[in-house]
């Protein structure tokens, strides 16, 4: 019992956590986004000026952006067929339905950024959140099975 209230509550921080980057208005979100490029840039880059912080903000900022969706749906998805099993046996009905979960969470998602100042909804990020909760979720059954 514990540990599917565990999983449950894991979701809902998760679901939470989107909600929040998604409440972020279009500065604030591109400030976050430029910040994680900088960081990862002085990994591989010692010394990084302004013109080359710039270049690679430039550079990979749509590719951030958009593997932070895929990525936090992809965990959603993990979390939301790891509390599914808790209660079925993990089959491709149950696959489907924690994509369609995260499906509809994305869709509402998409619908609470179109509010925020300087954001809006676009059907691609919901195809791009909805393919990281089915891979995480085609990852776990095929891994359930070979294990």
């Amino acid at each position: 019992m514990f540990r599917k209230i565990l999983k449950f509550i894991l979701i809902i921080i998760c679901m939470l956590f989107i909600y929040n980057f998604s409440s972020d208005n279009s500065k604030e979100s591109t400030k976050k986004s430029n910040m994680v490029i900088v960081k990862i840039a002085s990994i591989f880059e010692k010394n990084l000026n302004a013109e080359k912080k710039q270049k690679f903000i430039n550079k990979y900022s749509f590719l951030v952006r958009k593997m932070a969706h895929f990525t936090i749906y992809f965990i959603l998805g993990f979390l939301l067929i790891s509390f599914l099993k808790e209660f079925y046996e993990v089959n491709y009905k149950i696959v489907l339905v924690a994509v369609l979960i995260a499906f509809l969470y994305a869709c509402s998602d998409e619908l609470h950024q179109f509010f925020v100042s300087g954001r809006n909804a676009e059907i691609k990020d919901v195809i791009l959140d909805t393919l990281g909760a089915l891979s995480s979720c085609l990852l776990y059954n095929f891994f359930r099975k070979w294990f």
